[in-house]
């Protein structure tokens, strides 16, 4: 039994791209079919079994799945019988950047259809898994509307800031809702709200600019996250308890000098304007004092290895600090393609070697070799044992870990 227990069976998480949009061709993509997880899923379970991942992040597609307000769950059955031959435990993404042909997202409509989604994914999904049970309701919600209501990526195609900004409270909307109607199936049922940490700074030459930069640092950031908890538009009915958990991906990426239009450009990792992980992670604790995850992390290409190690080394400064942090998701398992231009990104512990029309998965060994070590260092399990649901995390090990070592937040990322 631990002293002081986690949320989940392993501290350290990972899971499978599944995004669904309608991409700028209006075509539908399916990242589980071009990652080939539907026909690799088998494999791609025992790879996180073999590596001590008994939790991961995986995709229900909602444009798949419903038709007409019916609802065909089969295509997700191979990935159910997966995790259990592999003692796997899902937090299971209802929306995933996709949504039905049919549904207008700025709806009323959106959020009674998304509710009864969820509502029938939670009746199918939760007799078939053994317990805990984790859902991720809209994915990225503040992501999702930069692509769909600002930059004209996604569905539903919109290109101005007040598009942005009402579409995000409409998301925010549906997936309270998502998460009422989830409790009402399984009372006990967890909630894990994924955004990006994000640092925007102004140009050099353009200090004026500070201002734009610092309301998206510090008010577009969290509103999603203050909707959802209640703290903002409280008509919609947020709270802590439907935030629950919160989820914070990190990429390089996440810290940016400030654009007027499109996405703003990617700080260098030595740009002295760069943040410490640590401060960001403290930034969601002081805002919301709720368990966190990194929820997706990773690097690309050789620079995955040295990643991981500064992703730990600031992870483990923010346990210190008393921040309650119940696990890292090293995303995704398999590498997958860049949205934009269709090459590998090579940012999977393992990646993939295309033989005939076969995506075969290769390891990244120098990445996997340091997952090794932390796991080590943490004493935390190096494969899934018989049982992974009989203790969950012991995070005083954690804890323990993170005095013995004594990491300070590093600003330098190179």
């Amino acid at each position: 039994m631990a002293n002081r227990p986690g949320i989940f069976p392993t501290f350290f998480i990972s899971g499978f791209e599944c995004s669904t949009f309608l991409w700028k061709d209006r075509k539908r993509r399916n990242l589980v079919d071009e990652t080939q997880h539907n026909k690799y899923v088998a494999e791609d379970y025992q790879i996180l079994h073999s590596l001590g991942i008994a939790v991961s992040r995986e995709g229900i597609p909602w444009p798949m799945v419903e038709k007409n307000g019916t609802y065909d769950f089969s295509c997700i059955d191979p990935m159910i019988d997966a995790m259990k031959a592999n003692k796997i435990l899902p937090i299971w993404d209802l929306c995933h950047y996709g949504y039905p042909d049919d549904i207008d997202p700025y709806s009323e409509a959106f959020c009674t259809r998304f509710s009864a989604y969820c509502k029938a994914a939670a009746e199918y999904v939760i007799p078939k898994i053994n317990g805990p049970y984790f859902f991720t309701p809209i994915n990225e919600i503040t992501f999702f509307s930069f692509c769909g209501g600002e930059w004209g990526w996604v569905a539903p195609y919109n290109n101005t800031r007040d598009e942005r900004y009402k579409l995000r409270y409409n998301l925010c909307k549906a997936a309270i809702c998502g998460v009422k109607a989830i409790r009402e199936v399984e009372a006990g049922a967890r909630m894990i709200h994924i955004d990006p940490l994000v640092q925007v700074v102004a140009p050099r030459d353009k200090p004026y600019q500070q201002p734009l930069a610092d309301h998206e640092t510090y008010v577009d950031t969290f509103l999603g996250w203050d909707i959802i908890s209640g703290k903002a538009h409280p008509e919609l009915g947020g709270s802590l308890e439907i935030l629950d958990i919160v989820g914070a991906n990190n990429y390089s990426f996440g810290q940016m000098e400030y654009r007027e239009s499109g996405p703003h450009a990617a700080l260098p990792p030595d740009d002295d304007r760069v943040k410490p992980l640590c401060d960001l992670i403290k930034r969601v604790w002081d805002r919301y004092q709720r368990p966190i995850i990194i929820a997706e992390t990773s690097g690309m290409n050789e620079g995955r290895t040295a990643w991981l190690k500064d992703v730990m080394e600031e992870a483990l400064a923010a346990v210190d600090a008393g921040i309650d942090l119940h696990g890292i998701c090293l995303f995704p398992a398999v590498t997958m393609p860049d949205w934009h231009t269709g090459e590998w990104l090579q940012n999977g512990l393992y990646d993939v070697q295309k033989v005939g029309e076969d995506l075969r998965r290769v390891p990244c060994q120098d990445y996997i070799d340091e997952l090794r070590r932390w796991q080590k260092e943490l004493n935390r399990t190096t494969e899934v044992d018989e049982d992974p649901f009989s203790d969950p995390v012991e995070l005083q090990d954690v804890i323990d870990a993170a005095k013995r070592l004594q990491q300070k937040p590093d600003k330098n990322w190179s």
